[in-house]
């Protein structure tokens, strides 16, 4: 079980916390999908050394083993696109709640990526609307308010940690930020972006993994829609700003954070290539040695995956569930993109990035809507292998485009 330190000073166990949902109704995921490597910490044999002092029939010398050399210990990073709750969504949730004997279910929806996100040493998400008060009512766009029920399917599926930091942010006012945090939190989710109280915002959101590597994760959106900062609250929510950024990402190192990851919500909507603000921001960030992976959203069309300064960055997963109509076919391409690091002396080192095209399916009529990792899913529901095949190779010629070494694809 992972576990969670929030801020500098405070330490927190997450063990098991999130509520029980209402159990599945599609097919379970799959169990042998090809896992990520993880460090094994396996010790060697003992030498034992021999001793220099004279022997006797009395006693005899206790040897003294010599330590096992430990591993470097490694941590895998699992980052994906917008959860973007619009209203067919809702009623897709409806339709597997009644499967499973009434209310919402969004478990069944999001099911086929359990088999990598749970994988990862730390799973994040981005939550970029707000949650509703218990029960509704629910908005769609301009104004998002998703069903609170959305938590426990997130925190079955196996994220972490969710940013919150988006331009949706203050759709429902403070009281819908305070709620957001509070909805993530009961369900076991730790959340990065968005901060209830000072205190909060002035402390980093660390999370350490089994083998004990501590992450921190810094989140920023470019704005928020014109919907200004709640008066006296000006910290309630991370707008985009390089030096800022870096700010925090040094007061992460300073924090203990082996590792530190910073998100972006930006870009222009529906264009691949990353715009001048999301380049400027990039080669800024990375050019610290504070800052070891930078990922975004916004676009809710997939962007490519880069290295700059050295360091991995994905400007944009494109959507992981939406429904954004037929005007936007290119909303329902997306990837999961997972990093993973490894230690040495000089500290933890990217050692591999590996992406999974995903394809969102639309809800029609009684068939409710499902996101699919397409190598898991494509063998599994054959009626959509050629339409998978077809996302998968729009998303690969946007993800690739810009040629970085060492990317790989799962398949």
């Amino acid at each position: 079980m992972r576990k969670v330190l929030v801020g500098a000073a405070v330490g927190l166990l997450l063990t098991g916390c999130a509520p029980s949902p209402v159990a599945p109704t599609v097919e379970p995921p799959p169990t042998n999908f090809p896992s990520p490597s993880r460090a094994a910490a396996t010790p060697s044999p003992s030498s034992w050394p021999a001793s220099s002092a004279p022997s006797s029939p009395m006693s005899s010398p206790s040897p003294t083993p010599t330590p096992a050399p430990t591993e470097p210990r490694r941590v895998t990073i699992n980052v994906s696109g917008d959860l973007l709750w619009h209203d067919t969504l809702w009623r897709s949730a409806e339709l597997d709640g009644a499967a499973a004997g009434g209310g919402l279910d969004f478990y069944p929806m999001l099911a086929s990526l359990q088999s990598l996100v749970s994988e990862a040493d730390l799973a994040i998400c981005h939550a970029e609307v707000p949650f509703a008060p218990a029960g509704g009512p629910f908005s769609d766009y301009p104004l998002f308010a998703a069903p609170q029920e959305v938590a426990v399917a997130v925190a079955k599926v196996g994220w972490d940690v969710c940013t919150t930091a988006s331009n949706h942010t203050l759709d429902q006012g403070w009281e819908g930020l305070v709620r957001t945090l509070d909805v993530h939190r009961a369900a076991g989710i730790l959340t990065a972006g968005s901060h209830a109280t000072r205190e909060e915002s002035e402390k980093p959101t660390i999370i350490t993994t089994d083998e004990d590597v501590a992450v921190c994760i810094v989140s920023q959106t470019y704005g928020l829609n014109g919907i200004p900062k709640p008066e006296g609250r000006e910290w309630a929510v991370d707008l985009l700003d390089a030096d800022v950024a870096l700010e925090d990402a040094a007061r992460c190192r300073a924090a203990g954070a082996d590792i530190v990851a910073v998100h972006i919500h930006a870009g222009d909507e529906y264009r691949h290539e990353p715009n001048a603000q999301q380049r400027d921001f990039v080669a800024a960030v990375t050019a610290s040695d504070d800052v070891d992976f930078v990922f975004g959203q916004h676009a809710h069309v997939v962007q490519p995956i880069d290295r700059v300064n050295g360091k991995w960055v994905v400007y944009g997963a494109g959507n992981l569930i939406a429904q954004s109509g037929p005007a936007q076919p290119a909303t329902y391409d997306g990837y999961l993109a997972e990093v993973t690091f490894a230690e040495t002396p000089q500290g933890f080192e990217a050692t591999a990035m590996r992406w999974a095209p995903t394809l969102i399916t639309k809800q029609s009529g009684a068939r409710p809507a499902r996101v699919y990792l397409i190598p898991e899913a494509r063998a599994r529901v054959p009626a959509l292998a050629e339409a998978m095949e077809q996302s998968a190779a729009r998303t690969r010629a946007v993800v690739t485009s810009l040629g970085p070494e060492g990317l790989v694809e799962i398949s």
